[in-house]
């Protein structure tokens, strides 16, 4: 399986975040990637490629221009108005207050565009987030062509980021994207399963009106787990995209057995829509020792996750890197899946 990896990744490399109202240091930093792309070299995965631009059009297809145009120049203006390091929003419209009206005032756009505290803006988010979605797009170049499969290697993680706000450690939907060029190029049918610890809120909400890309999310509670206020299981879509959503929240501290029975009810969804494309939102932060989240995964239920979404048979599969916390296990993690879909893949062409 090919790998698009995205070098630009590494200029974004926050600090510190906010985790639950406390300042804490940074969980979403370069190391990740860098734990990742030397576990996909050690394994002989294939070939690494470096991403291919497409510009800003395919960007646009999702996500509001105005909120791209601040994004672009967010760190910039911060730094020239005597701000110092990475930028964090501070105040929010919420509910009573307006939101279609784009204030002068930097810090109100930085709420206007953003849904929580716990994303720094750093000098290099936006080169590191355009281009993870041009590897994202190139990967699914490759997926659509002869291979049929690709991975992406990026950061910063994509599946929190809405059509105009940033959050959750993302600022453009790679997923979303991916949908949405897929479906430009002609595919009627593109499924993304979205396997993070938490819910893909900015995905879910893209395409909640939409019957031609099933959002299938398996997640912790959002009654208790980031981002709260998203992710229930009645959330099944609306209008034309009624039945075309489909969430499996799960207690925090659920079992692996919970874990894949869920999985089973998403992939029998997924099966009667019959996807042309299936992209899948890859967090490994359901692992047992992730440091902010609280399933059990390792390994060996890592491999197996592999084996099963090979065994879906889906006409072609992307996967693009999300969540993952636990810096030095997630590369080793995230080479079990992509190894376990190989084999899968191997043992359905010997049948």
């Amino acid at each position: 399986m090919k790998t698009v990896y995205n070098p630009q990744h590494a200029g974004h490399a926050a600090t510190h975040e906010f985790f639950r109202g406390r300042l804490v240091p940074a969980f979403e930093i370069p190391a990740r990637a860098d734990y990742v792309l030397k576990a996909v070299q050690a394994a002989a995965l294939g070939e690494v490629l470096a991403p291919v631009d497409h510009g800003l059009a395919p960007l646009e297809r999702v996500h509001a221009p105005a909120y791209l145009r601040f994004l672009r120049g967010a760190h910039a203006e911060w730094r020239a108005l005597g701000g110092e390091g990475d930028a964090f929003p501070a105040v929010w419209p919420v509910r009573s207050l307006r939101s279609d009206v784009e204030p002068q005032s930097f810090a109100a756009r930085m709420g206007l565009y953003s849904m929580d505290s716990g994303t720094p803006l750093t000098a290099g988010a936006w080169e590191a987030a355009y281009w993870g979605a041009q590897a994202t797009l190139s990967g699914l170049e490759i997926a659509l062509g002869d291979e049929r499969r690709a991975y992406v290697l990026t950061r910063p993680p994509g599946h929190h980021a809405g059509a105009d706000f940033f959050g959750g450690y993302c600022f453009i939907n790679n997923a979303a994207v991916a949908a949405q060029a897929a479906r430009d190029a002609g595919l009627q049918r593109v499924a993304i399963l979205d396997v993070d610890y938490h819910h893909g809120n900015g995905t879910q909400a893209i395409f909640y009106e939409r019957a031609d890309v099933f959002y299938a999310s398996l997640h912790g509670d959002p009654q208790t787990e980031y981002p709260f206020f998203l992710g229930h299981a009645d959330e099944r879509g609306a209008g034309a995209g009624l039945g075309f959503n489909a969430n499996e929240p799960l207690a925090a501290g659920s079992s692996n057995e919970a874990w894949f029975a869920a999985l089973e009810r998403l992939l029998g969804r997924l099966q009667v829509f019959a996807p042309e494309l299936l992209i899948v939102s890859l967090g490994v932060d359901t692992y047992g020792g992730d440091p902010i989240s609280h399933f059990k995964l390792d390994r060996p239920e890592f491999a197996a996750l592999g084996e099963r979404l090979a065994a879906f048979g889906a006409p072609r599969t992307l996967f693009l890197q999300e969540g993952g916390y636990a810096t030095e296990a997630i590369g080793l993690n995230v080479v079990a899946v992509l190894q376990g879909f190989e084999r899968g893949l191997g043992r359905a062409g010997s049948r």
